[in-house]
């Protein structure tokens, strides 16, 4: 007879693995699916091997500039692409092992191969799930199984079965990636050994990072994005005063262009870059990141037969992760944008919530997700952009505040950078807040919490920010937004 449980979770990335020991909490027997390595592509692949790389440009970027802050280095600082490499990997592989031991601290089964869903649950029938051996071998042998890996492949039952299965990089035919000369984060995460020249194709998120990091490792790069701007879904402004900090460490940026072809030689790539104004120019770099972006894993999962509604390659859900089929929820990145770790973790909590029965169980508002960037120098923001806001027909306040005018920031070095609100000018509602510059992420959730608890200008101009820190400039901007700012 199959093994039966509350709740099965397909995928063991931050959505899936914060979703089971959620529902371990509520007292659901949980088991949850994974193929491939615990963590998922944030935790192995992604968000935290990638800031693990940028911590050490962002060291070699400061000691490269000791004389700014009046000290002597003696002798030269240059980067050791193997030592780097090895440092993001060791982080990735501890918190890979820590994952396996939350899952056994809550007393959640670990089920180890492929998922495929082949019935859903009924008033008085559980959901099934079939598992298989693995399509394809785990990528990091060095990341053993989990010791408490207690079921393997077989037939499993559960009323609640939730689709996490997360997403993987986007190709355009003709210019696939072959881990060799054409690189996906996976190749550009752990390079045996640095490319002296690197086209990024792709400016969002995943492709920035990537630039910053191998701009930092004296690599000449250069950025090709199809967009008019670099960083499409973030403030036109902000992105601007970006790419001119981006440019001065030397990066080369297209905009407004396209990669229509790439000529592969022994040891390079030659990309045929065109231009808003139909000129095509050849670009000849040693490698070549693909970063157009991710696209969902629904294949395999069964769910085309069972009807799944699914759009432009996510599954479709309502707030709570439900689909359109009884007892089968989807969470994460397979369940569209924003595609981002924390929404995912969110998303999990409140499908398992909703599935416990708690009352008052708020739907995931994606509105104030906050999204974060962590290129030199780092972007942040949360709700809409000023763009946005005027295309929607709002009447608004937007307030600036400049890290030139801000003590801290001057004296850390920093003053390169800018916070930027967005008011509707009725009703006071913050729509929206966009930063660029140092630290900026760790300070965005300032505006977020904001948002989450319906602050209005009047209790934010009202809050007293420490001084001296960085975090003033959020003040100052909301303040300039009312013309009220009081350093500028």
């Amino acid at each position: 007879m199959a093994e039966s449980y509350d709740v099965i979770i397909i995928g063991s990335g931050p959505g899936g693995y914060v979703a089971a020991i959620r529902a371990s909490q509520l007292g659901l027997k949980t088991a949850i699916v994974e193929r491939e390595h615990m963590g998922g592509i944030c935790l192995n692949w992604g968000c935290i091997p990638t800031k693990a790389l940028l911590r050490s440009a962002e060291v070699l970027d400061h000691a490269n500039h000791f004389k700014d802050y009046g000290l002597v280095l003696e002798g030269t600082v240059k980067p050791d692409a193997k030592a780097v490499v090895g440092r993001s990997r060791a982080v990735s592989a501890r918190l890979n092992a820590g994952v396996g031991f939350l899952m056994k601290k809550n007393k959640i089964d670990i089920i180890w191969g492929e998922a495929k869903i082949t019935k859903a649950s009924t008033g008085t029938q559980a959901g099934e799930i079939v598992v298989g051996k693995p399509s394809k071998p785990v990528v990091e042998p060095q990341h053993p199984l989990p010791k408490n890996v207690k079921s393997g492949e077989g037939t499993y039952t559960a009323k609640h079965i939730i689709i996490a299965t997360g997403a993987r990089p986007r190709a355009l035919p003709g210019i696939e990636p072959d881990g060799k000369l054409i690189w996906t984060y996976f190749e550009a995460l752990k390079p045996d050994v640095l490319p002296k020249s690197l086209i990024v194709m792709g400016s969002g998120a995943i492709g920035i990072e990537f630039a910053s990091f191998y701009r930092s490792m004296g690599v000449d790069v250069t950025v090709v994005e199809v967009m008019p701007t670099i960083m499409p879904v973030e403030d036109a402004e902000v992105t601007a005063i970006a790419r001119k900090q981006l440019e001065k460490r030397g990066l080369k940026i297209f905009t407004s262009a396209k990669v229509t072809k790439v000529d592969k030689a022994t040891d390079s790539v030659t990309a045929h870059v065109e231009t808003a104004d139909g000129k095509v120019q050849q670009i000849t770099a040693d490698r070549l990141i693909s970063a157009i972006g991710v696209q969902g894993n629904i294949e395999n999962l069964g769910i085309e037969a069972l009807g799944v509604k699914t759009d432009r390659g996510c599954v479709v859900i309502d707030g709570y992760g439900k689909t359109n089929i009884a007892g089968i929820y989807a969470i994460g990145d397979v369940a569209g944008p924003p595609m981002l770790a924390h929404k995912a973790e969110h998303e999990g909590v409140v499908c398992v919530e909703k599935i416990a029965g708690l009352p008052n169980v708020h739907p995931t508002d994606k509105g104030k997700v906050p999204g974060c960037t962590y290129c030199n120098p780092q972007v942040a923001s949360v709700g809409i952009t000023e763009a946005k806001a005027k295309e929607q027909g709002r009447d608004i306040r937007v307030g600036r505040f400049s890290f030139a005018a801000n003590g801290k920031a001057i004296a850390l070095g920093e003053d390169q950078g800018m916070v930027k609100v967005i008011f509707d000018r009725k009703t006071g509602e913050l729509l929206g807040a966009h930063m660029v510059g140092a630290e900026v992420t760790e300070l965005i959730q300032g505006f977020v919490v904001a948002m989450n608890l319906e602050t209005t200008e009047e209790e934010l101009m009202h809050t007293i920010f420490p001084h001296p820190t960085v975090s003033e400039t959020m003040k100052e901007a909301v303040l300039d937004a009312y013309g009220r700012v009081l350093n500028a």
